[in-house]
């Protein structure tokens, strides 16, 4: 696709650029239109998306809906059709502020203001419509040929909740028609696998206003998470980890120590205790560097492997919390590793294998990004140097590609993230590898080595679920609530078709739970269809024994599992067949 630069040349642009320019261009499109359906409209700023685009708007007086989005669409398609050019030139600054004065754009004249002293200031133009900005465009309107209007909201001027609220709509743009109805197909899809609306039917976690951001946990909830729980710990101790469990609650000291309180304090919630301040944790690191330090140790200690499944705390934004993927109170599935210079390469790798391990028994796809320094970091120039090259090292020595994500790591050393793919294509950063050699420093963490001396210890952060709380809001949408049979809240629904059926359903949901299988006998005065309907759609159970006077007759079971096949099995087979299917975790 050609596209029109700022410096006034046209060229075709890398595939991989062309949606970014094609919903650039749309917010643009939209922009125009709304001027000519409201000619006191005032713009901010207007961006594309990963997924479309925005543009923020002072409507003045005007209270814009989502009923307006059919007359402001049908503009912008007028605009398309009418195959208006782009076309690009540049202005000194104050003619730049003049022009955006003569327009009646405040904000633009603002950002202007913002801006260096030595920027170059560009205007795109398609028709009457003029805006200020870096480009590139495309060349003509028409090439526009797929979108749509999704949402109003609203947003402060600049982000800043002390700026004027403008109003924000969103849409969305696509190469063709056909790639927007698949988009459109997966939002609908993701709405039918929404981890909420599955949560509430399934009776897995709620929300209270009393506490926003503090998931509840419900008994179908804690069967669910605790089977992942188990999952953890088996793994913890395969891969030769200690677990441990540090408080919650700890001095303000600490995270001066750690250097959270400078870096990290405007997410953290705080307390008085005894007359001193407190803080309740948002990460388990520092108390990991107190277990550390509680003896001597020696070279031959290490690597030092400690896992805690700990509960922290983090203040997000109210706006920003949803569901279980942006919580306030979550269980961070959290490893701590302190290790020899020499140790770097061998436990990163390993470290990685457990990770790789875990997204491949939920059939995730990932890829891996490398971050390095941040603006905002401590340390020296040597450890940083160091650390980066030693996880490059690690994953070169993996054979793994990987993307370089310059400037993003932690503020106390590099990073390894992983990046999941869902069933819907959407990516969750979950898993990291952190290097640090701060905290050892801050904490004075040492060893004895082989020739006597004293020795700093390097520590790796490691997470691979990231949280359990996301997790399994991940897994929930992953499999649409249909658990694999090892992690269902209820793994067979014993349904007796009517009362003088009942006390046969007792015995065989007795010997279920004998068996350890998570069983529920539902005895309720409904049919029998009924209550397939609802195993089946709300309780998305693996296995129903559905149970009658033929059954008990010949003292077996009819099991109805999910691809709604009935067949006839003796009990103790289908006992069997169930255990094993949880022990070895199938699915």
């Amino acid at each position: 696709m050609k596209v029109l630069y700022n410096d006034g040349t046209v060229a075709e642009c890398a595939e991989d650029e062309e949606l970014d320019v094609l919903r650039h261009s749309a917010a643009h499109i939209m922009a125009q239109a709304v001027k000519r359906l409201y000619p006191e409209a005032d713009f901010g700023y207007g961006p594309a998306t990963d997924n479309g685009f925005y543009y923020d708007i002072d409507f003045a007086d005007t209270k814009i809906s989502e009923e307006d989005f059919a007359a402001i669409e049908a503009e912008m398609k007028k605009i398309c059709k009418e195959n208006l050019k782009f076309s690009v030139f540049e202005l000194p600054r104050a003619e730049a502020v003049a022009l955006m004065e003569e327009r009646g754009e405040k904000y633009k004249v603002e950002h202007i203001g913002d801006l260096p002293e030595d920027s170059r200031i560009t205007f795109y133009q398609q028709g009457e419509y003029i805006d200020m900005c870096v480009g590139p465009h495309i060349c003509y309107t028409k090439a526009l040929k797929a979108f749509k209007l999704t949402a109003v909201s609203g947003a402060y001027w600049k982000g800043d909740k002390d700026n004027k609220m403008l109003t924000r709509i969103n849409g969305i743009a696509f190469r063709s028609k056909e790639e927007l109805a698949e988009h459109e197909r997966m939002v609908a899809e993701a709405e039918k696998r929404d981890h909420r609306r599955i949560g509430r039917e399934m009776e897995l976690f709620m929300m209270a206003d009393e506490g926003p951001g503090f998931p509840f946990w419900l008994p179908n909830g804690m069967r669910l998470k605790n089977s992942l729980m188990q999952y953890w710990m088996d793994m913890q101790d395969a891969y030769g980890y200690e677990q441990v469990d540090t408080p919650i609650i700890l001095n303000k000291s600490l995270w001066e120590t750690s250097g959270h309180w400078d870096h990290y304090k405007e997410n953290m919630y705080t307390t008085e205790i005894d007359g001193e301040e407190y803080a309740v944790k948002p990460m388990n690191c520092p108390g990991a560097c107190l277990i550390y330090k509680s003896k001597p140790r020696s070279y031959r200690d290490l690597p030092l492997k400690l896992a805690e499944a700990g509960k922290d705390h983090r203040h997000e934004l109210k706006g920003a919390l949803h569901g279980l993927f942006r919580v306030r109170a979550f269980t961070q599935d959290d490893a701590h590793l302190f290790i020899r210079p020499d140790q770097i390469t061998e436990q990163v790798t390993d470290t990685a294998h457990l990770i790789s391990t875990y997204y491949e028994q939920f059939g995730f796809p990932y890829r891996v990004e490398l971050s390095t320094r941040p603006e905002d970091s401590m340390g020296s120039d040597e450890d940083w140097e160091l650390a980066e090259a030693g996880l490059r090292a690690a994953l070169e020595a993996m054979g793994v590609d990987y993307i370089l994500n310059e400037g993003d790591g932690a503020f106390y050393g590099p990073k390894i993230d992983f990046h999941l793919q869902d069933c819907l294509g959407r990516t969750w950063q979950c898993g990291t590898i952190q290097l640090d050699f701060q905290l050892p420093q801050n904490f004075e963490l040492e060893y004895t080595d082989a020739d006597g001396m004293k020795k700093r210890p390097i520590m790796i952060h490691r997470a691979g679920f990231g949280s359990f709380e996301r997790f399994i809001g991940m897994l929930t949408e992953q499999y649409a609530g249909k658990f694999p049979t090892w992690l269902s809240p209820c793994q067979v629904k014993v349904l007796p078709v009517s009362e003088k059926h009942r006390e046969y359903a007792r015995g065989v949901y007795d010997a279920l739970r004998a068996a350890g299988i998570r069983a529920k006998l539902d005895e309720r005065d409904e049919k029998i269809g009924y209550k397939i309907r609802e195993a089946r759609g709300i309780d998305r159970v693996p296995y129903m024994l559905i149970l009658g006077e033929k059954e008990e007759n010949a003292g077996n079971i009819s099991v109805r599992d999910r691809s709604n096949e009935t067949v006839e099995r003796d009990l103790g087979e289908f006992i069997a067949d169930v255990t094993a299917e949880i022990e070895e975790r199938r699915g």
